[in-house]
């Protein structure tokens, strides 16, 4: 109750398989949601250009974009109702709903809501999504307190509130939320976070070509303590992340951040007439490839550093 209460309070602060869970938290009240969102921006939102606008759009198949210019929200669409895939700021819901709507979908639609990882901005608009949708929240066990706390307790954004959500079902790893035709699969890569959930989903493209999308998660440090770890068991849970996204075959890589996917460049290509711009069977490998050798490189430095 502690840490309910105190994740409320952060959120008024801030105004500067699957297994159905057995107890579920409330949603944050109507109160604490519209004070997030009218709050002001953040500077680390400002500078991340976190909250924006990008013009909506379709990626391939029944995937469209419907985030801001510097952080991720994907739509899956199906003939049975929808499924988004993260809620970047509380600021940020007017936006993604916007968004939806300019694409001919209706938010009221929506029957999931998925989650990358836990942090202010990747989740702190998904109570008011679910408040505007009804959808059902599913995330991993390993995020699921922060997000029903409305607050993470390590890393840059510790004491950023967020209104709190609620988690209906909880995930596992190779658990599956399936709707309409359209199945998405979760992999658990932790380091991040603690229940940091990679999505992947399988789709055609408009030639009828087959493709397998991964949503990723994020293995960067961020800014976070490794030494000493954050949370136990940190860097193993990091390595091992590596390691099987090493495995996963993919040919579109969509990511929680811009830059991690060229989506700037990639969509600039597609306006142009390249309908495959963001099919690439070598991304997955080559920002894994760059996210291990930075986190490497980030856990002798700050070794070094504790001396």
């Amino acid at each position: 109750m502690r840490v309910r209460v105190a994740g409320l309070a952060l959120a008024m602060a801030f105004q500067s398989g699957c297994v159905s869970s057995e107890q579920h938290h409330p949603l944050a009240s109507d109160a604490v949601i519209d004070a997030a969102e009218h709050s002001p921006l953040n500077p680390f939102a400002v500078s991340g250009r976190w909250n924006k606008p990008f013009a909506p759009f379709t990626i391939i198949g029944n995937i469209h974009y419907v985030g801001t210019e510097g952080v991720s929200a994907f739509l899956i669409t199906t003939p049975k109702g929808h499924i988004l895939i993260d809620g970047i700021l509380a600021q940020s819901v007017p936006q993604i709903i916007a968004n939806i709507q300019a694409l001919g979908f209706d938010i009221r639609d929506v029957k999931f809501l998925l989650n990358s990882h836990a942090h202010i901005d990747h989740a702190g608009g998904l109570a008011g999504l679910q408040r505007a949708s009804g959808a059902k929240m599913v995330a991993s066990a390993g995020d699921r307190p922060t997000l029903e706390a409305g607050a993470i307790g390590f890393g840059p954004t510790k004491g950023m509130a967020f209104p709190p959500v609620r988690v209906d079902r909880v995930i596992a790893d190779g658990g599956t939320v399936s709707l309409g035709g359209t199945t998405l699969t979760a992999h658990l890569t932790p380091g991040h976070t603690q229940g940091c959930t990679t999505w992947s989903m399988s789709v055609r493209g408009a030639d009828g070509a087959p493709h397998t999308a991964v949503f990723h998660c994020s293995t960067t440090v961020a800014g976070q303590a490794l030494v000493p770890e954050s949370w136990p068991g940190m860097v193993a849970a990091y390595r091992a992340s590596f390691a099987k996204l090493r495995d996963m075959k993919a040919d579109i890589l969509l990511a929680p951040h811009d830059d991690f996917f060229d989506l700037e460049a990639r969509r600039a290509r597609q306006i142009a007439g390249d309908a495959n711009a963001f099919v690439d069977p070598g991304a997955l490998g080559l920002l894994n490839d760059d996210m291990e050798k930075a986190f490497e490189a980030e856990l002798e430095r700050q070794k070094k550093q504790a001396g």
